[in-house]
């Protein structure tokens, strides 16, 4: 692997949901870039072959590399695919970095790791984590690898955008199996659109200046959307049926069903989190809001939504 110059950019998940607007955004600057994957991708961006699940398949990838940037999670595997990936596969990941002297690591988290309970405007330091599930307590053990060795972690909270099956349709179908607003549509959440993230991303991974090793940082716009505005976005774009009548907890898990007891609290309770320290470290802007900008996404939701359903 020699030949590679000293600003390049290992970047896992590179072509997933977030890693692929990562990958779009390191190149727009002209970094080069070099992704780990299973397999290649659809345009001449240097791919390496590697598995987290494999640590020995990892050796080497490192080499020439000035910064890693890690996007790639298991999100809806099981227990033993979680720790396997996230946990171990970084740990195994960054000990590479460390071996092959990388200068900076940027790890994409999820502020999920901070589990049950209202999250009303906290900061970074002001709530300890409680991760209630196989992802978020292996990605929260990922994120302490990555301190350790003085890298940044970012923890967005939902994120919306092309290549979105998490947020935005499974919104749209506990809407469309509820016709109901859970907890009215009064909850606000902590939302930022891919490509804001992707900005905050490489920004953080091309920075000079110090100060940022062995940070963790939000990663949203700094002011919470409500669920009522995102149903109302949902429904003039077609990607939702308009619903206006309020549904509570108890209601709503007896329709759905227990199952589904952890997503109804994530958006019918206050999730949204101070992100003052990410915006004021970087030079780019969070952009505008939900309101704004998931239109200019619609088109590709209405495809998305029309051939597949979210998992769970």
């Amino acid at each position: 692997m020699s030949g590679f110059s000293s600003g390049t950019v290992l970047l896992t998940g590179g072509f997933g949901f977030i890693g692929s607007h990562v990958r779009e955004a390191l190149g727009s600057r002209g970094t080069p870039v070099r992704v780990l994957a299973h397999r290649a991708g659809a345009d001449a961006t240097e791919v390496v072959r590697g598995d987290l699940a494999d640590p020995a398949s990892l050796r080497g990838i490192c080499r020439g590399v000035g910064t890693l940037v890690h996007t790639a999670s298991v999100i809806d595997g099981g227990e033993e695919e979680c720790w396997a990936v996230n946990e171990r596969g970084t740990a195994a990941l960054v000990a590479e970095a460390r071996r092959a002297g990388v200068r900076r690591i940027v790890y994409v988290s999820t502020a999920a790791v901070y589990g049950e309970g209202v999250h009303r405007g906290i900061a970074e330091d002001e709530v300890e984590p409680a991760p209630v599930s196989p992802t978020s307590r292996s990605r929260l053990l990922a994120e302490r690898s990555v301190l350790a060795a003085g890298g940044t972690v970012l923890r967005p909270m939902f994120v919306y955008g092309a290549g979105d099956r998490w947020f935005v349709p499974a919104v749209a179908e506990l809407v469309r199996r509820l016709s109901a607003r859970p907890a009215g549509g009064a909850a606000r959440l902590s939302l930022i659109s891919v490509h804001a993230l992707a900005e905050a991303v490489c920004a953080v991974a091309l920075r000079r200046a110090a100060g940022l090793e062995g940070a963790v940082l939000h990663a949203a716009h700094p002011v919470p959307t409500t669920l009522a505005e995102i149903l109302d976005v949902l429904a003039a774009e077609s990607l939702a049926p308009a619903v206006t009548d309020g549904i509570g907890h108890d209601r709503a898990v007896a329709v759905l069903g227990a199952a589904a007891a952890r997503r109804l609290s994530l958006l019918g309770q206050d999730h949204y989190y101070d992100s003052t320290r990410l915006w004021r470290s970087v030079d780019v802007s969070p952009g505008a809001g939900f309101r704004e900008t998931c239109p200019r996404y619609a088109h590709w939701y209405r495809d998305a939504l029309s051939t597949a359903r979210p998992p769970g």
